[in-house]
């Protein structure tokens, strides 16, 4: 049972670091450089969403060291009264 708990834990603090790194990386994306080679060459590529009211997947590319990350960005509040159109 101890066991089981250390695991849970350590899960857990694990996924806590990677949401705090994405949003690291999100916010050197936002001010125009690349997270990996920090020059000013950072792109987006895709941007994709599942309808109006649904979160927004962005998807950013480096062209100098070919750095690529995929972000889920919340696009709440763009259709109004919940209908799309």
């Amino acid at each position: 049972m101890f066991f089981l708990l250390i695991v849970l834990a350590g899960s857990v603090f694990t996924y806590i670091y990677y949401l705090k790194e994405k949003k690291e990386h999100l916010d050197t994306i936002r001010r125009g450089f690349c997270p990996k080679c920090h020059q000013k060459s950072i792109e987006l590529t895709d941007q994709r969403s599942g309808g109006c009211s649904g979160p927004k997947i962005i998807t950013f590319e480096c062209r100098e060291c070919s750095y690529t990350n995929s972000f889920s960005i919340d696009s709440s509040g763009g259709c109004g009264n919940g209908k799309c159109g």
